[in-house]
């Protein structure tokens, strides 16, 4: 899904020349013809996200530098370019001065408006991304930093803000990568436990004989003592990822603990008291686990008081071009790239594709993209391994190299990503060189020679000549085998009436 953007301006001409110019573009685009319309649109919750504002100044009633102050702190703010004629520049920077990002000039020239949209699209989307990551970095990430578009994702996101109103454990259930512990971290932000320690340990990522050691604590003797995760823990939460992938003898240690709420530490020592909230996740069917005798019955029960189903990407496509967005703000940021965003086409081909690794995966794929661009903008072509599994695009890498001497330098690889249409005719030769009139024709009667199974009155209606000119044109470019219709082959007395004829008309 493009950026949608909502245009407000009360003049019906200057709006639908926006509208035409944005949709050109490659963005989605709403009109609205009032200032009071375009402020009830962006608050409506209903309604689909509004990612940019091209607000007129000059407005009966509730003008732009009203929107503008009404907007301001309001949590449905958007970002603002506002426009203005070329004696009003006073009045674009007190416009930029209340808050909006950028101004263009009635009448707009595309380059100049289309470079606004994607540095307004772009300051957005890193401006949200540093926000996310210092909310999370205190412990403050909401659901709004993780909700989408989806209803599988909304409904997810209602469940676990019920969820966190109660003290109960709560397990996450979802494929790898789809940001688990990222909704684990909104259900304790959204809880009275905000701010308290959040304490995380991969239950598969350690032997069976050190996961209780570290869940627990280790108490041999003073030079080993450790506290365990849920010490850690006390008071806020603790999240247990691939819980499925406990051992046994520790699920029946952790059911005691969740009971009694504490902890006997490994080795001896007297019972420590940890008071937490526990946020399991799992990529198994626990069910299916409990049935096969690998995962305790009354601890599953004692887990599933808050079942949550986090969707797989590939379930909310509508997400993804957000997502892609925010990490491409974010890498280029760290690497120091001046990226304005995704191109149309690398956004289409992201929300084409059905992502196995999930946000993980997006995000990865999007920081390589990052550091390989050249340009201002990721395309299609920066995502290759994408585009070449996706139908409907063709990815081309030219053959290796001949070998050259160590120290000669090498030159850069070439990797061209090319939407794939099958009716295409490409103009240009291997060369890159216009191709010739009499071959573009040729291969314009071939492919009506088999779109229409050599149907020839079809095919000189379609083409606009008559059937005479189509023999003659046949034989000269020697297709007069290549009749697709069984028993429509063209006989050669057909062809000599027509050369007879085109003879006689010259």
């Amino acid at each position: 899904m493009s950026p949608k953007i909502l245009i407000v301006d009360d003049d019906p001409v200057q709006c639908r020349l926006l509208e035409v110019l944005v949709h050109r573009f490659g963005y989605s685009v709403e009109t609205a013809a009032s200032g009071a319309a375009a402020l009830e649109r962006i608050a409506d919750p209903l309604a689909p996200r509004v990612d940019l504002m091209i607000l007129g100044l000059v407005m009966p009633g509730l003008d732009g530098m009203a929107v503008l102050s009404r907007m301001r702190g309001a949590p449905f703010a958007v970002p603002v370019i506002v426009e203005t004629t070329h004696g009003s520049v006073e009045a674009a920077v007190a416009a930029l001065r209340a808050g909006a990002i950028d101004f263009v000039l009635k009448p707009d020239g595309g380059e100049r408006l289309q470079a606004s949209i994607k540095n307004a699209l772009r300051l957005a989307a890193l401006e949200a991304e540093i926000g996310r990551l210092g909310r999370q970095a205190l412990g403050g990430l909401s659901f709004a930093d993780i909700a989408g578009q989806s209803p599988e994702m909304e409904r997810a996101v209602r469940l676990g803000e019920r969820a966190a109103k109660s003290t109960a454990p709560v397990l996450l259930d979802g494929e790898a990568g789809v940001g688990k512990e990222a909704f684990a971290r909104a259900i304790l932000a959204a809880s009275d436990r905000r701010g308290r320690p959040f304490v995380t340990l991969a239950c598969g990522a350690l032997p069976a004989d050190a996961i209780e050691a570290a869940l627990f604590g280790q108490d041999k003797d003073a030079s080993e003592r450790k506290p365990g995760k849920f010490v850690e823990a006390h008071g806020g939460a603790l999240f247990l990822d691939d819980i499925g992938n406990l051992p046994l003898q520790t699920q029946g240690k952790l059911l005691r603990a969740l009971q009694q709420g504490e902890v006997e530490p490994v080795g001896g020592g007297r019972p420590v008291r940890a008071d937490i909230r526990l946020i399991a996740a799992t990529t198994d069917d626990l069910l299916e686990r409990v049935r096969a005798g690998r995962f305790r019955e009354d601890l599953y029960y004692r887990l599933n008081v808050h079942p949550i189903a986090i969707p797989p990407l590939r379930r909310r496509q509508g997400d993804i071009p957000a997502l892609a967005r925010r990490f491409c703000a974010r890498f280029a940021a760290q690497e120091g790239k001046r990226l304005r965003g995704l191109s149309a086409g690398a956004l289409s081909l992201l929300s084409t594709y059905d992502w196995p690794g999930n946000v993980r995966q997006l995000e990865n794929a999007v920081f390589r993209a990052v550091v390989l661009a050249e340009g201002d903008e990721l395309t299609v072509a920066e995502f290759p391994q994408i585009a070449a599994v996706v139908p409907g695009f063709d990815v081309r890498v030219p053959a290796a190299a001949p070998p050259r001497a160590a120290l000669a330098p090498r030159a850069p690889e070439l990797v061209t990503v090319e939407i794939a249409d099958p009716n295409a005719m490409p103009l240009l030769d291997e060369n890159g060189d216009m191709r010739k009139l009499d071959e573009l024709e040729a291969a314009a009667i071939r492919f009506a020679l088999v779109h229409y199974r050599g149907r020839m009155s079809a095919m000189a209606r379609k083409l606009g000549i008559g059937r005479s000119t189509l023999y003659r044109k046949m034989k000269q470019y020697g297709l007069a085998v290549e009749a697709q219709a069984p028993g429509d082959n063209i006989p050669e007395a057909a062809l000599a009436e027509a050369e007879r004829r085109e003879g006689a008309a010259a």
